[in-house]
């Protein structure tokens, strides 16, 4: 066969990421201050883009879904106004809104800040203590002073530690022990690695440690939540024998073993109990009260609200839509003056905005169309709910509005809708399926995690659930699931095991 060089015509398809293309990709995975912030910049960026002049114009017209012909009309619960009061949500939806945010959830409590609650400790009366982030004066005028001053831990330390100090070498372990400091204020460092690598002794490095914890707020500069406490307690004359028993046994305390912990201290249930109360009133993160930021209040960008009619109307938030046009006349004045590279920035100029203003629009779209097919799927939530949500996949959603899986799972991530039973993030309504025993429908396991926590608040004193009793209650109620389920179920919502719970009890009832 002869080889030589000739000429082939052929014929492919292949998908070509553009830059417009990845554009529109990026703004439909965007929440609304994420596209806020890109908006702006765009429009300090671009000469031809503009606000639109009409800020009442709703970008997308509301529609309407009608509910099933055996769903309740207007109920009690329904009203136009959304509820904002977190216990009235929760009372209606029947479930906790934590689980409505799995993804977030963690990361506001562990970060509280001043006035919010900390950590979870174990209390007497059967129920949760919460450890307070707060002043242990009644004024609470150095915490405000803080918040006033916006200086960092850092600063703040160094402004009270370094004059205190008399000579160098204490004042450069200082700065290094402060830097040490995490944000919660506890001291992430070796105080030996740090003596070996200042070439002094750990007695001095523990010194100025010493002088680093009596600074405000109090407890700062702790190695461990023990610490810490101890530290607190001391400024306030309560760190007696038993007190320091208390303390150093800290995971006792969490476990619940309050018989084994009264022998410790040496003390009976009331004394116990009055010094669990003590340790809730402290402050397990002091270095919290420094932190300056701005918690980002989640923007509705879909409303659903009941119709006289017995519809639902799923309308855009128009004030979650950035409303920009591409100025027209501008471009004509501009495109007809200037150098050949002056025309071409502009020309580009004008694509960019044309493109911009479709991919919002077009977006706007997307998220409506997607909003009014959850609605449709869960409507037995919103009339009855959350017991009754349906299992639900975004590949079920996508084959019904003839979108791909892929969009479906941009378009929901971070955007939330506003319902009457409260405001929710659109991905809560996808769920996993439950196996039903018999014929009957498979169940969301959102609403199985309702069940159990229902089953667990409503069980007596003398008779407390294990997870083995749980599954057999589930099975009486037409749910087929498995023991490891419930344990992962219960974990998940920070519900203590069987035993835990059991010890509890007991000790409520003694008190």
């Amino acid at each position: 066969m002869a080889l030589g060089p000739r000429l082939e015509f052929r014929q492919t398809q292949s998908l070509v990421m553009t830059p417009q293309l990845l554009q529109a990709i990026r703004l439909l995975q965007f929440s609304s201050v994420e596209l806020s912030a890109y908006v702006e910049a765009e429009l300090e960026r671009n000469p031809l883009l503009e606000r639109a002049n009409d800020p009442d114009a709703a970008p997308i017209a509301p529609e309407a879904v009608l509910l099933d012909p055996g769903l309740p009309q207007e109920g009690d619960w329904a009203s136009d106004n959304m509820r904002a009061d977190r216990s009235a949500i929760e009372n209606d939806l029947g479930t906790d809104l934590s689980n409505a945010f799995p993804d977030a959830a963690e990361t506001p409590a562990s970060m509280p800040t001043r006035g919010q609650e900390g950590p979870t400790l174990p209390s007497l009366d059967g129920g949760a203590a919460r450890l307070k982030s707060g002043s242990f004066d009644e004024d609470g005028d150095f915490f405000d002073s803080i918040a006033d001053s916006g200086l960092s831990m850092q600063e703040h330390l160094l402004g009270e530690v370094i004059p205190s100090l008399d000579t160098v070498a204490d004042q450069l372990i200082a700065r290094i022990l402060i830097e040490n400091i995490e944000d919660t204020g506890y001291l992430n460092a070796n105080l030996a690695e740090i003596a070996e690598r200042l070439s002094t002794d750990v007695e001095d490095v523990e010194a100025v440690l010493a002088v680093i914890q009596q600074c405000q707020p109090t407890g700062i500069g702790a190695r461990s939540l023990a610490e810490c406490l101890a530290l607190q307690l001391k400024e306030q004359d309560r760190f007696d024998p038993a007190m320091a028993a208390l303390v150093a046994n800290l995971d006792l305390l969490a476990k619940r073993e309050f018989p084994a912990l009264r022998r410790i201290c040496g003390v009976d249930e009331e004394d116990l109990a009055d010094m669990v109360v003590e340790i809730r009133k402290l402050n397990p993160k002091p270095g919290l009260i420094f932190t300056h930021e701005t918690v980002q209040t989640a923007v509705p960008d879909v409303f659903v609200r009941p119709a006289q009619d017995g519809s639902w109307t799923v309308e855009l938030n128009s004030d979650a839509m950035p409303r920009i046009i591409a100025n027209r006349s501008y471009y004509a004045t501009v495109s007809r003056k200037g150098d050949k590279e002056g025309k071409a920035f502009i020309d580009e100029a004008w694509a960019s905005a044309n493109w911009l203003t479709r991919s919002i629009e077009q977006r706007a779209r997307t998220i409506l169309k997607v909003a009014i097919e959850i609605v449709k799927q869960q409507d037995s939530f919103f009339a009855y709910g959350v017991e009754h949500l349906r299992p639900l996949t975004r590949k079920a959603v996508a084959d019904a509005i003839s979108m791909h899986e892929s969009t479906i799972s941009r378009v929901t991530a971070n955007k939330f809708m506003a319902t009457p039973r409260g405001l929710f993030e659109m991905k809560y309504f996808f769920t996993t399926a439950i196996s039903a025993t018999g014929s009957a429908d498979e169940h969301s396991s959102e609403a199985v995690r309702h069940r159990i926590r229902q089953l667990i608040e409503q069980e007596p004193s003398n008779g407390v659930l294990s997870d083995d009793a749980l599954v057999d209650k589930l099975k009486e109620q037409g749910i087929e699931i498995a023991r490891r389920t419930v344990a992962k179920y219960r974990e998940a919502m920070r519900i203590p095991s069987s035993a835990i719970r059991k010890r509890e009890k007991r000790a409520s009832v003694g008190r």
